[in-house]
C-alpha cells in the first residue's frame, strides 16, 4: 500500500468511526487514549507542591526562567513530557517546563479565572450537587480550594472557610465531564 492509498484509507475509516461516535465523541476517545512516556494520560490536571516553581522555556535546568510560580497548590495541566520534566499550562494559559517532583497528583481547582476581572461576580457553592441545593456559600473568581470528587456536572471542592458543590463549568482544574473520587 502506498502512502495515498494509506492517507485515503485513514480519512475513510475516520469519517466511518465519526458517523456513529459523533466528532465530539471521537476527540474525546482519541484525547483519552493519549499516554505518555510516564504511562499516565496527557493532557491531565495536577498541582503545584512547592511554594516556589521555576517555569522554564525547555526541559532541562540548562534552559532559562521564564516565570516563577509563587503560589503552592497551583492546579496545573501537564500537556506534555520528556524524560522527568513535564510541561504545564496554568489557567492563564502559560506554558513552560518543570521537574517532575515539583509537582502533585493532588487535584486542586481554581474558581473561573476567566471571571477575574469582572467585578461583582460571585460564584454558588451548593450543599449538594445540584442547581436546586442550597447555597452553603459564595466565592469569588480565582479562588483556590482541594478538589474531592467529580460527577461530570459537579465537583465537591473545600476552600479554607467553606466546602460544598459546584458546577464542574465554574472551575479551573477538571475537564468537562470528567469523572473521579480522591
Amino acid at each position: 500500500m502506498n502512502i495515498r492509498n494509506f492517507r485515503l484509507f485513514a480519512f475513510a475509516a475516520a469519517i466511518v468511526l465519526a458517523i456513529p461516535l459523533g466528532m465530539p465523541a471521537l476527540a474525546r476517545a482519541a484525547a483519552a487514549a493519549q499516554i505518555g512516556p510516564s504511562g499516565l494520560p496527557l493532557p491531565r490536571f495536577v498541582s503545584l507542591k512547592p511554594g516556589r516553581v521555576n517555569l522554564r522555556v525547555g526541559p532541562g535546568r540548562d534552559y532559562a526562567v521564564t516565570w516563577l510560580f509563587l503560589k503552592s497548590g497551583l492546579p496545573v495541566e501537564i500537556v506534555q513530557e520528556y524524560d522527568n520534566w513535564r510541561r504545564i499550562r496554568d489557567s492563564e494559559g502559560t506554558e513552560g517546563w518543570v521537574y517532575q517532583s515539583l509537582l502533585s497528583g493532588k487535584r486542586t481547582a481554581m474558581t473561573a479565572p476567566w471571571q477575574r476581572d469582572k467585578d461583582g461576580v460571585m460564584l454558588n457553592v451548593y450543599r449538594s450537587a445540584d442547581d436546586k441545593a442550597s447555597v452553603v456559600a459564595k466565592v469569588q473568581p480565582g479562588v483556590l480550594g482541594s478538589l474531592k470528587t467529580c460527577n461530570g456536572n459537579f465537583c465537591r471542592v473545600v476552600f479554607s472557610g467553606a466546602s460544598g458543590w459546584m458546577r464542574q463549568s465554574d472551575i479551573w482544574g477538571a475537564y468537562p465531564d470528567e469523572k473521579f473520587d480522591d
